[in-house]
């Protein structure tokens, strides 16, 4: 099993399990994230969702190259481009706040994953940033779409894409990305970021989230994600990326 799920004094968490491919996205993974969902979605008895990965090295590393590097055409990846970025709209949508805990490196689609909640509580140690420009591809999940969204500062939110690099915890605050940051041990970090919002009913935070999920419908944001989906597939069969993908895997497996 290559995830956990645990639902626990109101509180469900998916942790992705992984930690010899750095919690990178595969089938089984996408599966489990799929079962997730379904499990919570319409369960009124859970105050909190969290999504976050074994071990403190990373959170998620994106998508597995090693799996999907055999896409070769546009029509191949937009499948898996497509799934990934309905999963990340029903994350953003989910009648209770999401909270992306990130023990370690959260990179491209790991990113997108972690923007796609409402709430980033991030390891004083971690590190994020959206890489996939490094691949000469954009982020394919919905993840800028999401961006944009939360983040609001068209220059910010630009700066941010288009660098392509990985900021540390402290630069992640300063940008507005992270929500909050804590030091040590990953459980006292969350329950210290949860100890004042648990006392308040839950019916006060799903009331709250509504006022999001109806922003989101009034702009049409899951059809906007998919487009960026389908933007990232036209790239993902450009030669550029094909041979920066090769090069990606040449050196990983050195």
């Amino acid at each position: 099993m290559v995830y956990k799920i645990e639902i626990k004094h109101q509180i469900a968490i998916f942790t992705i399990d992984r930690p010899e491919m750095r919690n990178a996205i595969n089938n089984e993974v996408m599966e489990g994230l799929e079962s997730f969902l379904d499990q919570i979605e319409h369960d009124k008895e859970v105050a909190f969702a969290v999504i976050t990965g074994t071990g403190n090295k990373a959170f998620c590393s994106g998508g597995d190259l090693s799996e999907f590097h055999s896409f070769m055409t546009a029509q191949e990846a937009l499948p898996m481009l497509s799934r990934m970025t309905g999963l990340l709209y029903r994350i953003a949508t989910l009648p209770m706040p999401v909270i992306a805990l990130l023990n370690g490196t959260a990179v491209g689609g790991g990113c997108e994953i972690a923007t796609a909640c409402d709430y980033r509580v991030v390891s004083s140690t971690a590190r994020a940033g959206f890489i996939q420009g490094t691949l000469n591809i954009t982020s394919g999940w919905g993840g800028s779409t999401l961006l944009l969204e939360k983040m609001g500062r068209q220059d910010v939110f630009m700066r941010f894409l288009s660098e392509a690099k990985i900021y540390n915890a402290q630069e992640l605050e300063l940008i507005g990305w992270a929500t909050h940051i804590y030091e040590g041990d990953i459980q006292d970090g969350l329950q210290h970021f949860l100890a004042d919002m648990k006392h308040i009913h839950p019916s006060v935070h799903r009331a709250y989230k509504k006022v999001a999920i109806r922003s989101y419908e009034i702009t049409d944001l899951k059809s906007r994600m998919m487009e960026e989906a389908e933007q990232c597939a036209i790239l993902w069969e450009s030669e550029a990326h094909h041979q920066a993908v090769a090069s990606f895997l040449s050196k990983k497996n050195r």
